[in-house]
């Protein structure tokens, strides 16, 4: 087995690996590890002083597990606010497009604070196998726990992986976090995904503090609605306490 979700190819295009199987279609990227390649490519385009406070992605069909193509532009320039957009191509077929806003680094460390509570700590959560439930390259690359008192519909989990996210680069600690936030969809799921499918349509990621360390926290609830729609919401968090949120609107199905 490889050991990175992608290998670079060209300047802009990425080849994916075993690893990146998606978990409704194994022939198919799982989405996760490739929103934190784009997070990989749009880091190339960050100016000094600034970072990425929202990113928010639109899945626009299928992502054949094949090589892709990320390009990056600038929609809206500025010293303290920016706006990029990167655009995944595979088979010249647009399959992702994202907006991150930039914002400028400022000492707010006075005022600094939040009423969201930690989740728990790494240390007291056993590990689950989250392959006796979902298949895929992608869910057998990762390491998860979860809290035991997780129910359908909510579950808080901490994951992390060994498997570098392009092969032979280093990558930022926000991409390697926000390669593992697509994973809340699964883990805390209201019915079996063999009778339902629920997959999401898009992700919109908004943080207030930028993450570090290996681990992605996640306190995810979802909610399936009356008439074919549902959202995964979730709190994310490092091993220092939250960092921001995620959402991902689900279009939910019976299976036939």
């Amino acid at each position: 087995m490889a050991e990175s979700y992608f290998e670079r190819v060209g300047e802009s295009s990425f080849k994916p690996t075993e690893h990146v199987g998606g978990a409704w279609r194994t022939d198919e990227q799982h989405f996760s590890p490739l929103g934190g390649l784009i997070v990989h490519a749009l880091d190339r385009h960050v100016p000094d002083g600034l970072v990425i406070a929202r990113i928010s992605y639109d899945i626009l069909g299928k992502i054949d597990l094949d090589e892709c193509e990320i390009t990056v532009e600038k929609i809206r320039p500025g010293r303290t606010i920016e706006l990029l957009e990167a655009v995944v191509t595979i088979g010249g077929r647009s399959v992702v497009r994202a907006r991150a806003w930039l914002l400028s680094v400022q000492d707010t460390a006075a005022v600094a604070g939040t009423s969201i509570a930690p989740i728990a700590a790494l240390e007291s959560v056993e590990p689950w196998r989250m392959s006796d439930l979902w298949t895929g390259g992608y869910i057998g690359s990762i390491e998860v726990r979860r809290t035991p008192e997780s129910v359908p519909g909510r579950a808080t989990t901490w994951i992390t992986t060994d498997v570098e996210l392009v092969a032979g680069e280093t990558s930022s600690p926000l991409a390697s976090f926000v390669a593992m936030v697509d994973t809340a969809n699964g883990i805390a799921v209201r019915q079996d995904p063999t009778e339902w499918m629920f997959p999401n349509v898009d992700l919109t990621i908004h943080l207030h503090r930028q993450p570090e360390g290996r681990w992605t926290g996640l306190d995810t609830t979802v909610t399936f609605g009356p008439a074919g729609q549902g959202l995964t919401s979730t709190v994310l968090h490092d091993v220092n306490g939250p960092v921001g949120a995620a959402q991902q609107i689900l279009t939910v199905r019976r299976l036939r």
